[in-house]
């Protein structure tokens, strides 16, 4: 029987048989015959081959002992839990950042206390400089889902936070042009931090605000398949959301 969930991750993933061997080492007749005839590759190359399409080796194969390994490497990617985002140690922000050689991404609605730091501008000039993809989207102060955000934490301000870090983070950007800055209209359910891969993922939770939610602190591991959840959210949000204008800056400086 052939493997139509493995076909159709290929054709999704816009790899084809010959760039997928090549990927994981094996002869495309091999990855031919799991695709046409079902048959089931070794353990490692079950996780070489998830890893390469980017989802999780359940999607592809069904077997007890890969649900099993699964969990365990997912349950091995969470670092630690902190019951709320203020009970992260205020240093592990900058140590992780600090870390990121590659990507260094902020996916959040206003994420207000981090663009008032200071010494979080300097490491995102410096991750910019040195060649990283430094990447911070914002919600967009007058859509739908950031006034409903606002009412869900029991207040209406939200749009007025995000307009206050679009001011700070405005000269950062302006010295920094390499830096993206983007507003997104998405229904937010995680603020996430994003260094290369090591990610701090902060749940919300209806009638709190973000700092009181719990925290999450991920890094990932091949075959576990939580961090890349995350991960790929980030990459749907930046492609939707769009760049800053110039009535986006006028609104917050009055001009």
């Amino acid at each position: 029987m052939s493997n139509e969930r493995l076909r159709s991750a290929l054709l999704a993933s816009g790899m084809t048989v010959q760039t997928l061997a090549e990927e994981i080492a094996v002869n495309p007749k091999t990855v031919e015959r799991w695709i046409t005839k079902g048959k089931v590759p070794y353990r490692r190359h079950q996780y070489a081959t998830a890893a390469a399409l980017k989802v999780d080796v359940t999607t592809l194969w069904d077997d007890d002992r890969i649900v099993e390994s699964a969990a365990d490497l997912t349950k091995a990617e969470i670092v630690t839990v902190y019951p709320h985002r203020h009970t992260v140690p205020g240093g592990l922000w900058r140590e992780m950042y600090g870390r990121a050689r590659q990507s260094l991404d902020v996916l959040v609605y206003s994420g207000l206390f981090l663009s008032e730091d200071p010494l979080f501008h300097d490491l995102a000039r410096a991750k910019a400089e040195a060649g990283a993809q430094v990447r911070i989207l914002l919600g967009d102060p007058d859509c739908a889902a950031v006034r409903q955000r606002g009412i869900d934490e029991g207040h209406r301000i939200m749009d007025g936070k995000i307009r206050n870090a679009l001011l700070h983070y405005r000269p950062l950007v302006r010295s920094h042009p390499e830096i993206g800055l983007r507003l997104h209209d998405s229904t937010l359910y995680n603020s996430i931090y994003r260094s290369d891969d090591e990610m701090l993922v902060n749940p919300h939770v209806y009638g709190i605000g973000a700092y009181m939610a719990p925290a999450l602190h991920l890094r990932r591991l091949p075959g576990g398949g939580l961090f890349d959840t995350y991960a790929n959210s980030i990459e749907h949000t930046w492609e939707n959301a769009r760049p800053i204008t110039d009535q986006d800056i006028a609104s917050i400086t009055g001009a």
